[in-house]
């Protein structure tokens, strides 16, 4: 699973920042485990060239352990999610996006059988439709996180993968940049994603992700598409509840047909019948213990959780697309 900037969806109004490791400021133990690093990368292919290339001047940065070990103080209801990351902005700004890309989006979402509009409001949450990318030096901030200790195995062996892209030669060590976490790109890959998922689309022998459109609109199909996305179905919709309705049926882990769900008195928003086909689905509450909003949801909520494990982010995910999609 990939992670990004939505993945813990929280509002933060302090920051507690933990102690930086004392072996962070012993540059010799981060010389002896880097140094520990360059074997193993390059007894797994990695030219040494590409190795003290991309380590030149790295030293680890500690606002990236301030970053890892946030503590959120105040946890955002689904409403105050929602009318942040998909607001009226947002909104035109992605059907304004579509238009202008029409042509090279339903070429690519016809070849890996993604809907288009799905395509472009992962790209608007992700990153502004591309503006904003992240500042932070992926090779430092990885080496950072791996050489914390923290979650090491984790950031050590996304560390040792985007020193292969660079080896491959995809992207250049000094414009290699993404979030502090090391996701990189128009859509936010972490390494492991770019090398399971990224689609040199354009051509040019490269998957870039950071500045060709073409790659990162394919690569971002591609994911879903990996994930089990169907392109005969949309990803959901907002339902009304009735009075009575037993909230141990909600949960992604229950799947009923649509019929069924209908024959329990569950309605569209504005009250009319659910749709007549028989998909399978599950009644999801963001807010838990709350029965209001409430979303049916299909096969295709799975696939964008697969992206990010994070039910706001996946219905924020689709409502973005229905409302770019809205004529």
């Amino acid at each position: 699973m990939k992670q990004s900037p939505w993945l813990i969806v929280v509002l933060c109004f302090g920051l507690s920042v933990g102690r930086v490791p004392a072996a962070f400021a012993d540059h010799h133990n981060f010389d002896e485990w880097r140094d520990a690093l360059r074997a193993e990368a390059l007894a797994r292919g990695t030219r040494a060239e590409t190795f003290d290339t991309a380590f030149d001047g790295v030293e680890p940065i500690p606002r990236v352990i301030e970053l890892d070990r946030r503590q959120p103080e105040f946890t955002m209801t689904f409403d105050q999610y929602i009318s942040r990351v998909v607001n009226e902005k947002r909104i035109d700004k992605g059907r304004e996006k579509f238009a202008q890309n029409r042509e090279l989006l339903n070429e690519v979402g016809m070849k890996f059988g993604v809907q288009p509009r799905f395509i472009v409001a992962l790209w608007g949450i992700e990153t502004g439709f591309g503006r904003y990318t992240g500042g932070f030096p992926v090779i430092a901030s990885l080496a950072t996180l791996a050489f914390d200790g923290r979650r090491s195995s984790f950031f050590r062996n996304e560390l040792l993968i985007s020193l292969q892209i660079l080896d491959e030669g995809h992207i250049q060590p000094n414009r290699m940049k993404g979030s502090w976490a090391g996701a990189m790109g128009q859509n936010q890959f972490m390494p492991s994603s770019f090398a399971r998922h990224a689609v040199d689309y354009d051509g040019d022998g490269r998957r870039d992700i950071w500045t060709s459109k073409s790659d990162v609109f394919a690569s971002t199909a591609n994911y879903l598409a990996a994930s089990g996305w169907r392109d005969d179905i949309t990803w959901g919709r907002a339902v009304r509840l009735p009075r009575d309705f037993d909230l141990g049926l909600t949960g992604r882990k229950i799947k009923k047909r649509i019929g069924e769900w209908q024959k329990l008195g569950v309605r569209r928003l504005n009250g009319s019948d659910l749709p007549r086909r028989q998909l399978n689905s599950s009644i999801v509450l963001p807010d838990k213990g709350k029965r209001d909003p409430a979303f049916l949801v299909y096969d295709n909520f799975e696939a964008i959780l697969k992206w990010n494990r994070s039910d706001f982010f996946a219905i924020a995910v689709g409502y973005l697309a229905d409302r770019i999609g809205a004529r």
